[in-house]
């Protein structure tokens, strides 16, 4: 993007898309294309965050130093998700993920649901990971601070995003806002879908660290026979069954084609939770730092050239850093039917005509080796050690 773009405004004059007004000064921040997807951008002198209109995901924490942007892009064009149409895009293959994947990017929100819908809700045009990843966002920015809203109208939720940058440092203050339009209580899952990717994410070398304690392997086959975890197995963190032995989930694994699918318990102890990831080759590190209590779980999805299906191909290499308030990826029947997993609950109520706000960080900075551990001082900082 190129410089922002001030400039007055008659008050009485309606803002275009991808502006804020305040008083009478309209600070705009003009829509991008980004990777052929309407965006918008806000940055400093470290950091560039770019937002997508279409699905509102998050696709670029740029560290401008190294050029290094940790999250994942699909080695698939992208496309708007309201522009998908089955019989027009086979690319991306047909069926409940399709839509989603046709233009997926970055760290994209499951709301509120967190995995595939039910048989039912599929023949009824529902999505994976729900409506928040797809539908269309109205974006407002000025310099330093961007707001994405969206409603979910089958879901009968409106969604706000607030997104702070900081004049200068390496973290980004995220806040969000979930409001239930109905007069009912509303049984949810809200997940932070956070995925990395190349060049961040190099296999067999890219490290991980996150105060995780019991843990489990996705209990069906993830992977269609390419998985390396032993399918249900219960463990702690890091050490995951595999085969006869056991792999450590704190370094991307190297071994292609494999995958699979794993969920931790953050430690109830503590009252931040986080995930750190670093690689040697670019000395980049990046994380995101949460409430324990907002987000009890991280789920860790692996992709390493297994799926050969369209999109996929047998191309992607990426690593999801899931974090929010249910265990697995599954349907809302059976997401309510677990009810609870190692004595932690796996779905969040949002009760009727309420609102329920959450604020986490996100960081991309340098290092010259991975921190163990992460915490914020309440005054925007972090403290690694």
């Amino acid at each position: 993007m190129g410089d922002n773009d001030f400039r007055k405004s008659d008050p009485r004059i309606a803002s275009p898309p991808g502006t804020a007004r305040l008083g009478y000064i309209e600070y705009a921040m003009p829509e991008t294309i980004y990777r052929n997807r309407r965006a918008v951008q806000i940055e400093n002198a470290e950091l560039r965050v770019t937002v997508l209109a279409g699905g509102g995901h998050i696709a670029e924490i740029a560290h401008k130093q190294t050029g290094v942007n940790p999250l994942w892009t699909p080695p698939w064009p992208s496309i708007e998700p309201s522009d998908w149409r089955a019989e027009s895009h086979p690319e991306y293959g047909n069926d409940a993920e399709s839509r989603l994947l046709a233009g997926i990017m970055g760290h994209n929100l499951c709301l509120d649901v967190f995995g595939g819908p039910s048989a039912e809700e599929s023949a009824a045009g529902m999505s994976v990971h729900g409506e928040a990843s797809i539908v269309p966002y109205e974006i407002d920015a000025r310099p330093g601070e961007l707001t994405a809203r969206a409603t979910l109208s089958e879901a009968g939720l409106r969604f706000e995003r607030r997104i702070r940058l900081p004049e200068s440092g390496t973290v980004v203050e995220i806040s969000e806002t979930v409001e239930n339009l109905t007069a009912w209580d509303r049984p949810s899952a809200w997940t932070q879908h956070v995925t990395l990717g190349p060049p961040f994410l190099v296999p067999g070398s890219t490290q991980f660290r996150a105060p995780a304690t019991r843990s489990k392997v996705y209990e069906t086959d993830f992977m269609g026979g390419k998985g390396y975890q032993n399918i249900g197995a219960e463990f702690d963190w890091p050490y995951v069954p595999s085969g006869a032995g056991t792999a450590d989930l704190r370094v991307m694994r190297a071994a292609a084609p494999s995958g699979g699918y794993t969920t931790h318990l953050m430690d109830p102890q503590r009252e931040q939770a986080y995930f750190l990831a670093w690689t040697p080759e670019t000395r980049v590190l990046a994380g995101y730092v949460w409430k324990r209590s907002d987000f009890p779980w991280l789920g860790i999805w692996e992709e390493n050239r297994a799926r050969t299906h369209a999109p996929w191909n047998g191309q992607a290499v990426t690593r999801g850093m899931e974090f929010g308030v249910s265990p697995m990826p599954e349907t809302r029947r059976q997401m309510i039917e677990r009810g609870s997993l190692f004595g932690e609950r796996t779905y969040r109520w949002i009760p009727a005509r309420s609102r329920v706000e959450v604020r986490y960080r996100a960081f991309v900075t340098t290092a010259e080796t991975i921190p163990e551990s992460v915490e914020w001082d309440g005054a925007g900082g972090l403290r690694f050690a």
